[in-house]
């Protein structure tokens, strides 16, 4: 009787815990948003920013993900669950994944990235973010890596949100870099609502009313007369103008009509190309890795690490004359470097530091703003870091961005610090070992558990 007892009790204790277990989790199941995220770097945890950014979502946004089954699958998880996680706070987000290898139309339709890219959908408006823009390498070379996913789609939802445009015009007609050149960086505008125009200013004769910003990028040759007159008075009022030069060995007579622009916004052109010995990629002394000056623009590249690349760069200088306008030095050299004032030495390969070069460090960037803190303009001394072959490089596009976000005043740009990835390892299994795995794990431990519970249970029968 005892012995039936005690089974008994077992048996509705056992029932009881299972019953108690199953309605916790149906409860919790039920409650919406709630989990407990115990992974390390919190990857299922979303910033404040980003719940209200979905909570005040007023749009349908359809999110797509083309993946590549044959590449990185951590990778293509890691993205796949973030997005999981932002559509437990909004109805407003659905999502599909596509295999590109296996639907290459539907790929094609969208024109992503082979590595892997997220479509950001709402009407005829979209975002793409490329997987590879969201992680960051590490500082250590030891395989470790930031994830700054969150960032990325919480600014692509943002964008898709917002029904403000930013006219830009691209200046046309001085041999300037082309449009074509610089799909990437005419794509991440757009999608940053910019509309992005080009403007020959000879044939349109006038500046739009409605132009937020004037681009004058790369250009080879100097802008005409009247063209300064044009852009001079739309300065003079509330208009605003991004300058990144290129290199040209008649840049010291050919350009009187630039320098003359850059020069009443306090910034001096010096004619001299930078020759950077010491903080160089590949060992090429004209293709410079700039420090970062303290502003807003190079912040948070200078917070994560991301470097820029800038080649065949001219040395700039803030104007001590300049009495109205505040300059602040974006990008430097180190105290190294020099600018070779002899073009035809240069274009000859013998170039070496003399008594006529400008001295490092050297300024390679400004951002200038008014007395009362009004962005005005921003001014480079390159522009081969925006052309598509370069601006995929660590900090390049970022920096584009940035600039240009600072110079239209966009205060809404989402910032989410990156997660932190340790390096990710796979383990190369033969099949010997998986069979190993296999049989311990699915066959032999729960064999040995079974057999032990028979034994205990046929010695208390004994007892």
């Amino acid at each position: 009787m005892n012995k039936w007892l005690r089974g008994t009790n077992a048996v509705v204790l056992s029932a009881a815990v299972i019953g108690i277990f199953l309605i916790l989790t149906i409860f919790l199941n039920s409650v919406k948003g709630f989990q407990v995220d115990l992974t390390k770097n919190k990857s299922f945890t979303l910033s404040d920013q980003t719940i209200s950014t979905l909570k005040n979502l007023n749009k349908d946004i359809h999110v797509i993900a083309f993946t590549n089954s044959g590449q990185n699958t951590f990778a293509t998880r890691q993205v796949t669950d973030m997005i999981q996680e932002y559509k437990k706070y909004t109805n407003k987000i659905t999502y599909d994944e596509y295999d590109m290898l296996k639907q290459p139309s539907m790929a094609k339709q969208y024109g992503v990235d082979a590595s892997g890219t997220l479509v950001f959908e709402s009407g005829a408006q979209k975002q793409l973010v490329n997987f590879y823009d969201v992680f960051i390498p590490g500082q250590q070379n030891d395989g470790s890596y930031q994830f700054s996913g969150e960032e990325k789609f919480t600014q692509a939802i943002t964008s898709l949100s917002s029904t403000e445009k930013y006219p830009v015009y691209v200046l046309s007609g001085h041999q300037e870099i082309p449009l074509t050149q610089m799909n990437v960086l005419k794509t991440s505008l757009e999608g940053a609502n910019y509309t992005v125009n080009d403007l020959n200013l000879l044939r349109d004769g006038k500046i739009p009313a409605d132009a937020q910003m004037l681009l004058l990028l790369g250009p080879q040759n100097d802008l005409s007369d009247k063209e300064t007159e044009l852009i001079n008075a739309y300065l003079k009022d509330k208009g605003k103008i991004y300058i990144a030069l290129s290199f040209n060995k008649d840049m010291a007579t050919k350009w009187k009509n630039i320098d003359s622009i850059m020069n009443t916004y306090g910034v001096k052109d010096e004619h001299a190309v930078a020759i950077e010995p010491k903080q160089t990629t590949l060992y090429d002394p004209l293709t410079i890795i700039p420090q970062y000056g303290s502003h807003v623009i190079t912040q948070k590249l200078s917070d994560y690490n991301l470097l820029m690349m800038m080649s065949l760069s001219i040395s700039l200088n803030a104007n001590p004359d300049n009495k109205d306008w505040t300059t602040t030095a974006l990008l430097n050299t180190t105290d190294k470097a020099y600018g070779e004032t002899d073009i035809n030495l240069l274009t000859q390969s013998k170039t070496t530091q003399d008594a006529n070069d400008v001295k490092g460090p050297l300024h390679l960037g400004y951002a200038v703003e008014s007395a009362d803190k009004k962005p005005k303009a921003v001014i480079l001394g390159s522009s081969n870091f925006l052309v598509d072959q370069e601006i995929q490089s660590q900090g390049n596009k970022d920096f584009a961005m940035n600039s240009v976000g600072w110079l239209q005043e966009k205060k809404d740009q989402i910032t989410i610090r990156p997660r932190q990835g340790d390096a990710y390892q796979e383990a190369l299994m033969t099949p010997a070992k998986a069979n190993t795995i296999f049989y311990s794990t699915i066959i032999l431990l729960p064999l040995l558990f079974l057999l032990l519970g028979g034994f205990i249970w046929w010695r208390r029968r004994r007892g």
